[in-house]
């Protein structure tokens, strides 16, 4: 199986997290962006500011590997405005690809109508750019029953507010990959989790992030239906390695 078309390799954490520089961390970015085009990955996954530069970066030498970043991230808690804005600038950069992370915090406080209308206005302004939209829902915050709700919540908010052609560019995600867990509960993609999110996504497709760690782990992701999958080892999982590293 050709894991590499199935990854969105990722680098998400900013120089402040890191304790390097801005420089130090784009130069992160280009490393990252060289190996998927050296090895067929099919994007990368990578903060707002960076964006622009690397998807020049790409651009120069001719690759058609797609640029994601993420927006309201991690917390997802930001207002829909903010969110629109930064995924405004991110579509002005040449993103492809937006991740935006859903407020969940609205949805288990019972507000689902702003949940609702930040998946609408957020998803129409993606479409409306060409770019493919994916919601993460953060399922490490979310019991068996709430990730199952919140994915067909999703997905019938996708059918009602969409065309049936564009249902394939609205994905449910599972993790930030940030989510803070006690007890050693996984914060990202489980197999539990990720079978719930496919058994109630509808039509539309859905990308496990975060957990992956082995070529055999990915496989049976993709085997069970996940159309895309968030890793920080994305070079490890192609090379038949295994990675120890959290996303």
């Amino acid at each position: 199986m050709n894991i590499a078309q199935y990854l969105d390799s990722t680098y998400l954490k900013t120089p402040e997290q890191s304790g390097i520089s801005h420089e130090e961390t784009l130069q992160i970015n280009k490393k990252l962006a060289q190996e998927a085009i050296d090895n067929g990955i099919f994007a990368v996954m990578i903060r707002p500011d960076y964006v622009a530069e690397i998807k020049k970066y790409i651009k120069e030498r001719n690759s058609n590997v797609a640029v994601g970043t993420v927006i309201g991230f991690h917390e997802g808690t930001y207002s829909v405005d903010e969110k629109l804005a930064e995924a405004s600038k991110a579509i002005e950069d040449n993103a492809d690809e937006l991740d935006f992370v859903i407020n969940y915090k609205a949805y288990l406080q019972g507000n689902t109508e702003l949940v609702k209308e930040e998946f609408v206005k957020c998803t129409k302004l993606a479409l409306e750019h060409h770019k493919i939209a994916k919601w993460i829902i953060e399922i490490a915050a979310l019991t068996d029953e709430q990730i199952g709700d919140l994915t067909k919540k999703i997905s019938n908010w996708a059918e009602e507010n969409f065309s049936e052609n564009d249902l394939s560019k609205i994905f449910v995600k599972s993790s930030t990959g940030f989510y803070e867990t006690t007890g050693g509960k996984p914060n990202g993609a489980t197999f539990e989790g990720i079978k719930i999110m496919l058994d109630n996504a509808g039509k539309l497709p859905v990308k496990a992030a975060g957990g992956v760690r082995t070529p055999e782990d990915a496989e049976k992701m993709i085997n069970m239906g996940v159309k895309r999958i968030g890793t920080s080892s994305a070079l490890a999982l192609i090379k038949n390695e295994s990675s120890s590293g959290g996303y």
